[in-house]
């Protein structure tokens, strides 16, 4: 297995929404629940100030178009009403009652600008793949694609190859359902591809708008961390299986890794309001036994040398910082410190599920401190639990 990876384009959410406004908006909403009091060291832990998105929080909180007689129906309202002895002038005070209260936006509501916008920022995110790996939209052999929060069909891969004018034989691989392992296991997929075909060009295109979780009327713990979390970005990049002088990463190896029995610790479902992430505790201790399994994967494959041998970088998206703690925690004693510093401040400004480890690969890339021959580890955990790993090569 040979890849070469070039330099990822990055779109980041244009719209800044502070840590600050999040916390306003759920105490506003939610002032007696039992969480309330801890809100502000909750949010502090998070470690996270300012996350962009791809819509304004004003957006994910707006009522829907609706009101509180849309399940219910003005004229069965009134039947009902009617029928259990109120007066007409009663009905007609209660009908308008239930008429003035915003009813929560409906999974379309919810759903159809963000998917706009995932739409969006991914072209925008190609091009400039492609204009970085010194490619023409012609060029593209096979067409990569994952979106998680925004369920469509056709969905982002159709999408690009009109908006991008790809040929008519690109080979089109959506997978909407990697999530936060779509950066690794793309990138898994693609060395594969190329390995088959060395002249391929393959292009990997992930747009996520995980804001479209943040639903206002939940008032558990857990839908609270949720909120404070995630961040929406559009990611893209080209593996090719011939070098390039653009290629910055060459991918030797992919390792993957699914623990059995863990598929409700974390999950999204669809409900009538849109989609909701749903975060089980139990979930980072299990992030960290995939943890411990790549690491004897690394081990096993440099067990001539095992002492010497270490990554130079670290491009990990386990989800958290306590699974990054759980890394430092059980790495060598030999290895150098400061292997997750560019996971650790991707993670400043939010969890960009299965865009983020390019955006971490993207800040390696541009502080210029790698060199030619540095190893690098490239990891990613993803709800099931499953986790991919690659390992490689600066060029």
């Amino acid at each position: 297995m040979a890849a070469y990876l070039c330099p990822p384009a990055v779109i980041h959410g244009e719209h800044a929404v502070k840590t600050s406004e999040i916390v306003a908006e759920v105490r506003d909403r939610h002032p007696h629940a039992p969480w309330e009091p801890r809100i502000d060291g909750i949010a502090a832990s998070t470690g996270i100030e300012t996350r962009g998105w791809m819509l304004p929080l004003e957006t994910a909180v707006a009522p829907g178009e609706g009101n509180g007689l849309r399940a219910l129906g003005r004229e069965p309202a009134q039947q009902a009403l009617i029928r259990d002895g109120f007066s007409q002038q009663d009905v007609d005070r209660v009908v308008a009652a239930l008429a003035s209260i915003p009813a929560p936006q409906t999974v379309q509501e919810r759903t159809a600008p963000a998917w706009e916008a995932v739409q969006a920022y991914g072209e925008r995110a190609a091009r400039g793949a492609l204009q970085t790996a010194g490619l023409d939209a012609s060029d593209v052999d096979c067409l990569i694609t994952s979106h998680s929060t925004t369920p469509a069909l056709p969905g982002l891969d159709m999408t690009l190859a009109n908006r991008l004018q790809l040929r008519s034989d690109v080979m089109l691989l959506p997978a909407t359902q990697w999530a936060c392992i779509a950066g690794t296991r793309s990138l898994a997929l693609a060395a594969d591809l190329v390995a088959a075909d060395p002249d391929r060009v393959v292009l990997v295109v992930i747009s996520e708008a995980l804001s479209t979780t943040y639903q206002p009327a939940d008032d558990t713990l857990e839908s609270l961390i949720v909120r404070l979390l995630f961040a929406d970005t559009a990611v893209a990049a080209v593996v090719t299986g011939r070098p390039r002088p653009e290629a910055v990463l060459r991918l030797d190896a992919a390792w993957h890794h699914t623990l059995p029995g863990t598929q409700d610790l974390h999950r999204l479902e669809t409900r009538a309001d849109g989609t909701h992430f749903v975060m089980d505790r139990r979930g980072p201790r299990a992030v960290q036994e995939t943890v411990t399994a790549m690491w004897e994967w690394l081990h096993a494959r440099y067990q001539d040398d095992p002492d010497a041998w270490h990554p130079d970088v670290l491009l990990a998206h386990p989800g958290g910082t306590r699974v990054l703690e759980y890394m430092e925690q059980t790495m060598p004693d030999t290895w150098p410190p400061g292997l997750l510093d560019y996971s650790r401040d991707s993670y400043t400004s939010g969890n960009r599920g299965g865009a983020a480890v390019f955006d971490i690969l993207r800040r390696a890339h541009d502080a210029g401190l790698q060199k030619p021959g540095n190893r690098a580890v490239l990891y990613a955990a993803a709800p099931g639990l499953t986790a991919t790993a690659l390992e490689g090569q600066w060029l």
